[in-house]
């Protein structure tokens, strides 16, 4: 069986030449970078894009403290409910991040609230 190695660069030590060189990149205003040879994104585009399908956030375990009737909510729901928790969660935040997406995801999705 071979092992598969995963190296990003971060796992590489940037040695005293290539901060150098990574700082002065930094410093170069964008109208001096020439991207001619890269197409243009446009909205179209990013209407067809899709998430890696082998992409996986790292997870990372912590204790969380939640009021009781949340847990009930998300246990009734069925097996996964820390997955559920999570995907709340990250909608929230990218809801945050990304206003745009937040008004069309509400107008695709609304739903009469319960009183």
């Amino acid at each position: 069986m071979t092992k598969i190695a995963k190296r990003n660069l971060s796992d590489s030590r940037l040695t005293a030449v290539r901060k150098r060189r990574l700082a002065k990149l930094a410093r170069r205003p964008d109208y001096q970078i020439d991207t001619s040879e890269l197409p243009e994104l446009t909205e179209k585009f990013w209407q067809n894009a899709v998430r890696n399908p082998y992409y996986r956030p790292l997870k990372k375990q912590l204790t969380l403290r939640l009021d009781a009737d949340v847990i009930a909510w998300l246990r009734r729901q069925g097996k996964g409910y820390q997955t559920r928790a999570n995907a709340l969660l990250r909608n929230v935040m990218l809801a945050e991040l990304n206003p745009k997406i937040t008004i069309a995801r509400k107008s695709r999705s609304s739903r009469p609230s319960a009183a």
